[in-house]
């Protein structure tokens, strides 16, 4: 109990907070780091996927290649990259690419490739191009399944890119190794509490985002409509 009690005054410490190696900056370098490397997954693994669901060919490497990147074990990798890389920014994100893109790859192949074939039947033979059928018609219906691949990957990039403290950078898991290293386990319950509080948060937005993009519901528009209008209330 008495950790708890410590963790929560550390947080409650608004001297905690502000500076170099205050509690926001740390929050913000973690989200930075987890932004880039969800970006970079998806550039990777979004297009990937969007093919092989549409021409249904090389499922199987994109299962045995998904499957190979889950078993790689993140802190070994991310220490052989760095023995070859050096130090900096790269070795951690090429070592939390391999965690977010299994789950993008998958959902954006299993959103395009689960689209009903009669829809895709009649876009051909309305004379739509293999290109317009994938962007216009494929890729509306298949959109809660990859904001669903999306939800998965933030969630285990942001509760893995507590590693980027490994080789000395920022972020929250720089509470974990620092309270370790130091025997403050009050300071590894903070960073555990909040890498799941950021987790959760995201978690929510992106949950919405799933729940909106359903097809066929209107939810989108509605919702971008209701934030036109409060934001011209706001004005």
């Amino acid at each position: 109990m008495n950790l708890f009690v410590e963790a929560w005054n550390y947080l409650s410490d608004g001297t905690n907070w502000g500076g170099a190696t205050g509690i926001e900056h740390r929050l913000l370098q973690h989200v930075w780091y987890s932004f880039l490397t969800v970006a970079l997954s998806a550039v990777i693994a979004v297009p990937l996927g969007l093919v092989i669901g549409h021409t249904r060919r090389g499922s199987a490497v994109m299962v045995g290649l998904a499957n190979a990147m889950r078993a790689l074990p993140t802190l070994g990798l991310l220490t052989f990259l760095v023995l070859g890389l050096g130090l900096g920014l790269i070795p951690p994100l090429l070592a939390l690419i391999t965690v977010g893109i299994p789950p993008l790859l998958a959902g954006a192949y299993a959103g395009i490739a689960n689209v009903p074939a009669d829809v895709v039947d009649a876009s051909r033979a309305m004379g739509m191009t293999e290109s317009q059928i994938l962007l216009r018609v494929e890729v509306p219906n298949a959109m809660p399944v990859m904001l669903g691949g999306l939800r998965n990957a933030t969630l285990q990039v942001v509760a893995t890119a507590t590693i980027a403290a490994y080789v000395n950078l920022g972020g929250l898991g720089r509470y974990i190794f620092d309270g370790l290293g130091l025997h403050r386990y009050d300071l590894v319950l903070v960073g555990a509490m909040l890498v799941a509080v950021l987790a959760l948060v995201l978690d929510g937005i992106l949950a919405v985002a799933v729940w909106a993009s359903v097809p066929g519901t209107g939810r989108l528009t509605r919702t971008s409509a209701d934030l036109t209008r409060i934001s011209v209330v706001t004005e």
